[in-house]
């Protein structure tokens, strides 16, 4: 686990790009979305919150959920490279157990994660969108990790059905942008419920809801129990559905003929 954390953590120092990339592209809505919006898309009191509160305070979890998004989709396209490139070979016939191997991916993706949304939280810390409680910048470290957790492991289950980088690398839009929007990430439900009832339901019944909805309790030191069974459910389903899939006897490179099968 140490050996495939310590290769995450040196292939993210020799990506600065990667690193800037996920800071610009919160805080592009933090500073510029957040500001044209504010009057529009005001926010009344609803829990967590027991006053009023500025629209940049109320979207900045589903910006921290973001950038697990982003990273956990991101570190999960290093596995399709490493099926081209041959890499994979080493990491499926080791003596470790599949599993082992996955959530040790998980665990370097989610480190990294981590230091991509506290360093968020620095920057937004200037622009005085920060937790009533400094506590809270401890709170949401078991959320972020959970969160963190579940949306890594739905990358490595993607991971496993596609056979080219660019494949995989189109197909991120098409899951990133849904999950994001048809989300509370930038509007409380209740404003949704009110214009669709459809689109409510969809939101209620994405999993990335729930994500934005644990962080932004643990924020200020409160569980949201519904939202943490959601997120905890969903990380074993995706856990679980990657490891099949990763077992070149009985998983989806088995079909492929391996994992280095030709494209």
């Amino acid at each position: 686990m140490s050996g495939i954390v310590w290769r995450e953590g040196l292939r993210f120092l020799h990506q600065r790009g990667r690193f800037l990339s996920a800071l610009v592209r919160p805080l592009v809505w933090l500073f510029i979305f957040a500001a044209g919006f504010r009057a529009t898309l005001g926010v009344s009191i609803i829990p967590p919150y027991e006053t009023y509160i500025l629209y940049e305070v109320y979207i900045a979890p589903g910006l921290m959920a973001m950038i697990q998004l982003f990273n956990g989709l991101q570190s999960s396209l290093s596995m399709v490279y490493d099926r081209e490139v041959g890499a994979m070979r080493i990491l499926l016939v080791s003596p470790y157990p599949r599993w082992f191997l996955l959530v040790s991916k998980l665990v370097a993706g989610i480190a990294v994660s981590l230091l991509q949304v506290y360093a968020f939280l620095l920057v937004a810390w200037f622009w005085e969108v920060r937790p009533d409680d400094p506590m809270g910048y401890l709170y949401v470290l078991p959320a972020l990790i959970v969160t963190g957790f579940m949306l890594g492991a739905m990358g490595l289950a993607m991971s496993s059905v596609f056979k080219q980088l660019e494949n995989f690398a189109s197909v991120m839009n098409f899951v990133i942008f849904p999950m994001f929007f048809a989300s509370s990430a930038l509007y409380p439900l209740w404003r949704v419920q009110q214009s669709s009832e459809l689109l409510y339901a969809i939101c209620s019944y994405n999993p990335f809801t729930h994500a934005v909805e644990l962080i932004r309790f643990a924020l200020y030191g409160q569980v949201e129990w519904t939202a943490l069974a959601v997120v905890v459910g969903c990380s074993l389903v995706f856990l679980i559905a990657a490891v099949f899939a990763y077992d070149p006897s009985t998983g989806l490179t088995a079909r492929r003929g391996g994992p280095d099968a030709a494209k």
